[in-house]
């Protein structure tokens, strides 16, 4: 590490330390020394103005990602509004003197990048990641919003519905919204401002005015509370004089306020409990809270490591006592933290058949041992496994490095304490791990927790300790800024040079036994992802057997004839390995990410399940009724179940009706045996295909996959293909799901399309696009920018159906259908500009090339090509592909699949809200009670 001073101009750089190696010094977990995680590599000086700036270089991405953020969150909330620095949020990133409302969105998407905000406790980020050449258009538009933006009455109306309409989508809406948002910040703290929701409240909002906005911007934003973060390719000279340039004349705050927190939870000395109730809770939840340390405090690495013992994954205490009894859908433990203090929760989704009670005794003798005994040396070393791979995961990319320093940082107010922490956990110990569990979980300082269904009432689970009276902030003063007329705005700067970046070469090789290898090294971070793909997806279940598919894969890890499912977990958990399986529509996957030096071990234990799969009685007994009781929970919630109705309503008969998760009622009919015969049947090495990419070789992938697989073999012959899976079409329809409950409505309209193959298919993805392609979509800018009523709207390609979705509130479900109407036709019958089309080719291309950089990213893609009949190395001509497309042929595209009368449509909610309004855009409306639904069929239990 070494220390430079350097000056450009009136604009000295007060403070330059760099951490520069050219190897990076690992930082390894204790008794787990094959694996390590690099450093991340970083340089880091301040402005006079008390910007701080870190750069990480990384050349051999084509993207940069800037972000900036302010150590202003949610904890700042002034008094009587809460979520106001998550409003705030909204507004900042819509106007500023220069750039009218959200041209933010058309200066990333419309040159191959993507955008966004968010709001913790502790920190508010703004971030884009764009084509390396626009470096310095979007360090500009981090300059407008940090000195010239604009917060005046339409931006603050606007962001205030929209924020309303996220809160619903996201607390009032899901099953388990209201818990995870409302219940649990309430009785987690007592006087710290965390107790207050980060979304806010309806009432909150409401009472909010413009002035409090402006007095919060004053109060809180400038470049002496924010830190820039570019990570990617970049040349670092170049970098130094655009900050400088940016930046460097932007003052400080005029009147600013101290963003410390001063208070501290007193310690809990005597047990409490409560019972919440709210509408749509479909299986009761019992857990306990406690209060705990904040970010970077001594206990801090030791919690996480015994939060890993308890709750991380199949070979974990939590779900070998509970979920794996039987006695719990799922069951958690999770220490969050914030700058001040942090909580810790544990809690179970009981199975409806088991006592509640019996539950929470279970749950409460898991904590008594991690209290009163010492862990294993097995489980303290699978656990610094796992939080390493993690670590390995997110530094997969430079803007996962760039995220993960960026959030340590805010909290502790060190750009090193990511590495720091993962140095603390390589040091825990077990006896560290009991006495943390002693100490912050002490059975005198818990607050027992019921959630059930029954009607809202916040008072029943209201903190007995009153809430704080929290800080007011001075009023603002002076004038807002206006957008500047057109003529007198700054233009944006153009993009710059364009730096040269080796694709990875994909590498196809077949196996003698006819399984086919594609490899890439998509990176240097040493962590790997194998995907294998196999036929036998949803569209080979009976109907009646919906689901089967998804289970034979889902489960396959329950047993093998070597292994039982708690060693194939333990293996694979100590190694710092994630698996996980699914069925799409035309194939199941199994996926397995894993360090690099640990690659070869997980992957026989993920070959072994796939060529021998048992499917234990217990287990599957115990798993089926596991996915039963997951989809009661989907079934109450609106965004989930119309997905759902989409599949019989968009396709019905034909194999793509069937629903991949299955029904209540045909996950009840499948057996063991259905198990074993689909996987005998469809798990062949001659339609077997093995993607392998991340930090490992080419060469070195085939070899391990012929290890793993090229022995492979089965007597029986390869499975057919499904005969016309996706049927001849359905009629146009109109359904209405009515959920009285519903605490928002989902809007759902689904077209015919042409399928991947087809001569048709770019024209048709780039007039998508158009439609509802991200933020800069039509459809995201006519239900979202311009109405305020929904969180977002979009729309994608599916098989040979173009959807589009989005969630509003019941009352203007009607609303939304119509903008989809509207928008439907007017892409039909509207010639496509060159300037329009060649934006959202970028975006498109933008999108693509971004996946393409991790090894989760490229498998999905490359799996999705093999699926569709396509082969691997049609992932690099993807930008040519759209490129070809001509204006004409992306018109004539739309107006040959996409106008409203083609389209059907599917609304989940409380119909008493919209129905008769919808009936007068679409007279014949099916209206179905969600209790009587019936997803096998077609008609979807019409009488």
């Amino acid at each position: 590490m070494f220390r430079t001073i350097l000056a450009n101009g009136a604009a000295a750089i007060a403070l330059t330390t760099a951490l520069a190696t050219a190897a990076p010094a690992p930082l390894l977990a204790q008794d787990a020394a094959s694996l390590s995680a690099p450093q991340i590599e970083f340089t880091e000086w301040t402005l006079d103005n008390g910007l701080r700036v870190i750069a990480i270089p990384d050349d051999s991405t084509g993207q940069v990602t800037t972000s900036l953020w302010y150590e202003v969150g949610s904890k700042h909330d002034p008094e009587g509004r809460s979520g106001f620095a998550h409003l705030f949020e909204h507004i900042l990133s819509r106007k500023t003197e220069n750039m009218f409302y959200n041209q933010i969105y058309g200066l990333t998407a419309d040159v191959g990048g993507t955008r966004n905000a968010s709001t913790g406790s502790d920190r508010t980020n703004y971030y884009e990641t764009v084509p390396a050449a626009y470096l310095e258009t979007m360090l500009w538009t981090h300059r407008e919003r940090m000195f010239k933006p604009v917060v005046d009455q339409e931006v603050f109306d606007r962001e205030r519905d929209v924020v309303k309409e996220e809160l619903r989508q996201r607390v009032l809406a899901p099953p388990y919204g209201r818990f995870q948002r409302f219940v649990i910040a309430e009785n987690a703290y007592d006087v710290l401002p965390q107790r207050r929701p980060g979304i806010g409240s309806i009432e909150d909002l409401d009472s909010a005015t413009l002035d409090d906005a402006r007095a919060f911007h004053q109060a809180y934003y400038g470049p002496d509370t924010a830190t820039l973060i570019v990570a990617g390719n970049f040349e670092m000279a170049n970098l130094r004089a655009l900050v400088d340039e940016y930046f460097a004349d932007i003052p400080r705050r005029a009147n600013p306020v101290d963003l410390t927190i001063s208070a501290r939870e007193p310690e809990r000395t005597a047990p409490r409990s409560f019972v919440a109730t709210a509408p749509n809770v479909p299986l009761p939840v019992a857990g306990t809270l406690w209060k705990g340390p904040g970010a970077g405090e001594a206990d801090a690495a030791a919690l996480d490591v015994m939060a890993a013992i308890m709750a991380r994954g199949q070979n974990s205490r939590l779900y070998d006592a509970l979920v794996r009894s039987g006695q719990a859908v799922d069951a958690s433990l999770f220490y969050s933290e914030s700058e001040e203090g942090g909580f810790i929760a544990s809690f179970a989704i009981t199975n409806p058949q088991a006592d509640a009670d019996a539950v929470e005794a279970m749950l409460k003798a898991e904590l008594d041992r991690i209290r009163s005994e010492p862990v294993t040396a097995a489980e303290l070393a699978e656990a610094k496994s796992e939080l390493f791979s993690d670590s390995l995961r997110r530094r997969e990319t430079a803007r996962g490095r760039a995220f993960e320093l960026g959030e340590a940082l805010v909290s502790t107010g060190n750009p090193r304490a990511a590495d720091a922490r993962l140095e603390a956990i390589g040091r825990v110990t077990a006896a560290d791990v009991q006495r943390v569990a002693a100490k912050w979980m002490d059975p005198q300082a818990r607050v027992d927790m019921r959630y059930v269904a029954g009607e809202e009432n916040p008072a029943a689970y209201a903190n007995p300790v009153p809430m704080p009276t929290f800080r007011s902030l001075p009023a603002a003063t002076g004038e807002p800024l206006a957008v500047l007329p057109e003529g007198q705005r700054q233009e944006p700067p153009g993009p710059g040079m364009v730096p040269s970046v080796e694709r990875a070469a994909i590498v196809e090789q077949d196996l003698a036994n006819g399984v086919s290898v594609v490899a890439a090294q998509t990176g240097d971070v040493p962590i790997a992802t194998m995907t294998v793909l196999v036929p036998g997806g949803s569209i080979s279940d009976p109907r009646m057997k919906a689901g089967l598919a998804n289970m034979a894969a889902s489960i396959a890890d329950q047993g093998t004839a070597d292994m039982s499912a708690q060693e194939i977990a333990q293996k694979l958990e100590s190694l710092g390995a994630s698996f996980g399986a699914t069925a799409g529509s035309e194939g199941s996957f199994f996926s397995l990410t894993a360090p690099v030096a640990n690659m070869a071990a997980a992957g026989g234990i993920l070959a072994a399940v796939i060529k021998g799969a048992t499917y234990p009685e217990d287990a599957f007994e115990r798993e089926r009724k596991r996915a039963i009781d997951g989809l009661a929970v989907s079934l109450k919630d609106p965004g989930a179940l119309a997905g759902m109705v989409a599949r019989p309503v968009l396709y019905g008969d034909a194999p793509y009706g069937t629903l991949p998760g299955g029904t209540q009622a045909s996950l009840a009919s499948l057996t063991r045996e259905d198990l074993i015969q689909h996987r005998e049947t469809y798990w062949h090495p001659a339609r077997t295909k093995v993607i392998v990419s991340g930090g490992i070789a080419p060469d070195q992938a085939v070899a391990l996959t012929n290890a793993l697989f090229g022995d492979w073999q089965v007597a029986s012959a390869p499975p057919a293909d499904i005969a016309q899976p996706t049927g001849a079409g359905e009629p146009v329809r109109t359904v209405v799901i009515d959920m009285p409950d519903a605490g928002q409505a989902a809007v759902y309209a689904g077209l015919r399309a042409p399928s991947r193959t087809d001569g048709d298919y770019y024209a048709i993805e780039i007039a998508n696009a158009i439609l509802g392609g991200g933020s800069s979509g039509r459809l995201f800018e006519e239900v979202r920018t311009k109405r305020s009523i929904s969180y977002g709207a979009g729309s994608g390609l599916i098989t040979d159906r173009l959807v589009a979705s989005s969630q509003t509130q019941n009352a203007t479900a009607d609303e939304v259908v119509q903008v989809f109407l509207d928008e439907f036709d007017r892409l039909g019958s509207e010639a496509v500009a060159d300037d329009l089309l060649n934006r959202r080719r970028l975006y498109l291309g933008g999108n693509y090339a971004r996946s393409l950089e991790t090894s989760g990213g490229f498998n999905a893609i490359v799996a999705n090509l093999i699926l569709d009949g396509l082969e691997p190395a049609e992932a690099a001509r993807y930008a040519d592909r759209l490129q070809a497309v001509s204006p004409e042929a992306a018109a004539k595209a739309a107006a040959d699949y996409v106008t409203a009368d083609k389209a059907s449509i599917i609304v989940v909610g409380n119909a008493a809200e919209f129905l008769d309004d919808l009936r007068a855009i679409r007279p014949d409306v099916e209206v179905i009670p969600a209790s009587s639904l019936d997803l096998s069929s077609k008609d979807l239990g019409l009488d």
